[in-house]
């Protein structure tokens, strides 16, 4: 889908640009498929604010989507694509053969009337969905598995994709849009094609409206606080903060490694912060 442009019929239309979704479903979602959902304002329990910047935003009803993919040999047909407000990708509504519905993420180039498998070996077509082990090396994929019947976690997330890069060992060797490569189990599924809104990094919101809408709250900087509030605040005149960055108690942000996890440091062939050759 293309992006749309506004004419500056008012200031906060001026220089919006937001995805058009004219090809898709224009009702609600199918109400078995859906659940309650409720917003935290980022408090806890205890009423007290523990995630920063998050409040109000439009009322939302989740989608439950199906993300493991195990309903083998029973074919499908794509009912319609819907726009899902819980994330950045479109979904699409599939009725199968025995009359069980679901949503699934919808790839790129999946149409309505278009027809989507899952089983162990199957045609390596966008939508359809089989084990790792048994897809060509060179295919693109998302919603990929990375534990057996877990469900679907890695390239979920609009215009993201992994490539199986090849196999060792009774692993798959999957790329990562982050450059990453790691071994996966091959009774791991994924889902052949990319995730569907490519243009979805490309909006201009054109106003602070529009975002407060999704539940974000402004960021003040912390080199405009007081030392009091920030580490990052105070001096004379306008600063840039003396330091690394950190968060307001002093942690280190923007790209300070936190990973610990050696159990699957392992299963890591290269890393996404190797540096790449020129």
């Amino acid at each position: 889908m293309a992006l749309k442009s506004y004419k500056p019929t008012s200031p906060g239309r001026r220089g919006l640009v937001l995805v058009d979704k004219t090809g898709l479903w224009k009702g609600r979602p199918v109400k078995a498929l859906t659940e309650g959902k409720k917003k935290t304002g980022g408090r806890n329990n205890k009423g007290h604010v523990t995630s920063r910047g998050i409040a109000g935003g439009h009322k939302q009803k989740y989608r439950v989507i199906d993300f493991k993919r195990r309903k083998f040999g029973v074919e499908g047909t794509v009912e319609r694509l819907e726009y899902d407000p819980n994330r950045t990708a479109f979904i699409a509504l599939v009725t199968y053969t025995d009359g069980e519905q679901a949503y699934i993420i919808a790839p790129q180039r999946m149409d309505v009337g278009d027809k989507v498998i899952a089983d162990e070996k199957t045609d390596t077509k966008p939508g359809n969905a089989m084990l790792l082990s048994n897809m060509p090396v060179g295919t693109i994929v998302h919603n990929v598995e990375m534990k057996p019947n877990k469900g679907g976690q890695i390239a979920r997330s609009a215009g993201t994709y992994a490539q199986v890069v090849g196999r060792d060992r009774g692993m798959v060797i999957v790329r990562l849009n982050s450059g990453e490569q790691r071994y996966i189990r091959g009774e791991c599924m994924g889902t052949v094609g990319a995730v569907s809104n490519p243009d979805n990094s490309n909006q201009t919101f054109a106003k602070a409206g529009r975002t407060r809408w999704k539940g974000r709250r402004p960021l003040t900087r912390g080199v405009a606080k007081n030392p009091v509030d920030h580490p990052h605040g105070g001096g004379e005149g306008r600063t840039s903060g003396g330091r690394h960055p950190v968060t307001p108690w002093g942690k280190p942000t923007k790209g300070a490694r936190t990973r610990k996890n050696k159990q699957t440091d392992k299963m890591i062939i290269r890393s996404r912060h190797a540096k790449k050759k020129r």
